[in-house]
């Protein structure tokens, strides 16, 4: 395993498996099962790992696609290694991000009412460049308030055209406040880190300029959406001007980037 990524891993086990005192594998009920394939259709894998010893305790088969193990062989440090090289200093400052909001910024009541949101990119078993949209939410937690299982669906999106992104997102699963393209860059959280501080972008966005978004992460041209929302090409080009503006963007592929981790596209648009 590359020595970067091993530095991921000694950074879980010293801020999570060392705090965690007693081994308990999450036992996934059937529906439970069922529920999390229903969830991950097309080119995407799920996995509970443990955050005692960085075990996995389910995997999908589907698994096997990606990292080239099959599921009752594969480990944490074979997801992990599939991320390209270039991206491990960014992993490395989401998951400090994410270890500062849930350990520091969150109250204990509410660590299990959110998931995290970013992407990386990475290079499957046959040498394809994959991005990857990463989802995690944790499904319970120790005594002294440390997560122990967490569930994770990794889902490719390399049909978007999108830049790689240093935003992540957490968003809360029952309706409470949600804070959405935060930058990793100074590796901590603060609300302030976000552009979009007042107000989301998927609540800056009308629902036509969304429809415009989606279709331009297609890669479709002005002509061509215009044809599908039966538009003119002018009025489609004015949208994405707007909507560059809105977001701050100074490309398209910049604009589906803040999209995907702002939660404005959704990645089962293929």
């Amino acid at each position: 395993m590359n020595k970067d990524f091993r530095e991921i891993a000694e950074y879980w086990k010293k801020e999570y498996s060392d705090q965690i005192k007693e081994a308990k594998k999450y036992e996934a009920s059937e529906q439970f099962k069922q529920l999390s394939a229903f969830l991950t259709p097309g080119n995407s894998y799920y996995y509970i790992v443990n955050f005692h010893n960085l075990e996995l305790d389910l995997v999908s088969d589907s698994v096997e696609d990606f990292t080239g193990v099959d599921r009752e062989n594969v480990t944490m440090n074979d997801i992990l290694g599939t991320a390209l090289p270039e991206e491990i200093e960014f992993v490395k400052k989401k998951e400090n991000v994410i270890n500062d909001f849930f350990m520091r910024y969150l109250d204990r009541e509410e660590i299990l009412s959110y998931k995290v949101i970013y992407t990386y990119r990475m290079k499957d078993a046959k040498g394809k460049i994959r991005t990857i949209l990463h989802q995690a939410t944790p499904l319970s937690m120790t005594d002294n308030g440390m997560f122990q299982h967490v569930f994770s669906v990794h889902s490719d999106i390399s049909y978007l055209k999108m830049v790689s992104s240093r935003d992540v997102s957490f968003v809360h699963l029952k309706g409470g406040r949600s804070y959405y393209n935060i930058n990793t860059v100074h590796g901590c959280f603060d609300p302030r880190y976000s552009e979009f501080r007042e107000q989301s972008l998927n609540d800056l966005l009308t629902e036509r300029e969304k429809e415009i978004v989606s279709e331009l992460a297609r890669g479709l041209s002005a002509e061509d959406i215009a044809r599908e929302l039966n538009l003119s090409p002018h009025t489609v080009k004015t949208h994405r001007k707007n909507i560059l503006q809105k977001s701050g963007s100074s490309n398209t592929a910049q604009l589906v980037a803040k999209c995907i981790t702002g939660g404005v596209i959704s990645h089962h648009l293929n």
